[in-house]
């Protein structure tokens, strides 16, 4: 079972995925505003391990919601809900720190396998690795069973998915990865989002690890193919 946050204006929509998440042994608490949401995030009761929100919020939107809750917690999960023709907010949405996002309508089959998805990425924290549960990788180590990245002696903080990205590229040195190779292994086999994911993914970690972002040394691009990691 998880607690999950679930933010959406449209009664039909929310009671839809209300249902069907306590229906899969979910503890839901449901709110119609971002303002509510902050309200009961700033009175301590905040330890949910998903939260779902709608872009499209009434008074305060779900990208400043998302950009909040992130702040205020690295490890949770977030996915947004957008329309078909919200596009951009998809991407900004990812920028400012969701995990994933679904486009409505959406059938109940796949909503509740992507929550699947990142739940087991989520509660990822103390698997081993193949090789240990220390790799290291230039300045950098990557703790897998405490799920921390550190550079030198500096802690980065990464989101879930970012962790797994992190973890492949390790596990990876000096290889070129295709998009649909670091999709698979950051997302999971069964994904059904846009491949794009992994490139607003890849640019907010460089913006975390790179000095100069605009410049990577580490996560190097592959031309018309994907990216490498290179120390």
């Amino acid at each position: 079972m998880a607690k999950i946050l679930v933010v959406e204006d449209e009664d039909n929509i929310g009671e839809v995925i209300e249902i069907n998440l306590v229906l899969a042994d979910h503890e839901v608490t449901r709110l119609s505003s971002a303002e509510q949401a902050k309200m009961l995030w700033d009175s301590g009761k905040n330890d949910f391990d998903l939260a779902i929100l709608d872009i499209m919020l009434p008074g305060m939107n779900g990208i400043s919601l998302c950009e909040y809750i992130r702040r205020e917690n690295n490890k949770i999960g977030i996915i947004m809900l957008s329309a078909k023709s919200q596009e951009q907010d998809k991407v900004m949405s990812l920028s400012v720190g969701a995990d994933d996002y679904i486009t409505k309508p959406f059938s109940v089959q796949e909503f509740l396998a992507r929550i699947s998805a990142l739940l087991r990425r989520v509660r990822g924290n103390g698997k081993k690795g193949e090789n240990g549960d220390v790799l290291e990788s230039g300045p950098f180590t990557l703790d897998l069973k405490s799920r921390v990245l550190k550079k030198g002696d500096t802690v980065i903080d990464l989101t879930s998915v970012e962790f797994n990205i992190m973890e492949l590229f390790f596990k990876n040195e000096g290889v070129a990865l295709v998009r649909e190779k670091i999709l698979e292994g950051a997302w999971g086999e069964n994904y059904f989002g846009d491949i794009k994911i992994v490139d607003v993914n890849i640019r907010r970690l460089r913006m975390k690890i790179e000095e100069d972002a605009s410049n990577p040394q580490y996560i190097v691009t592959v031309w018309g193919y994907g990216y490498r990691w290179s120390v």
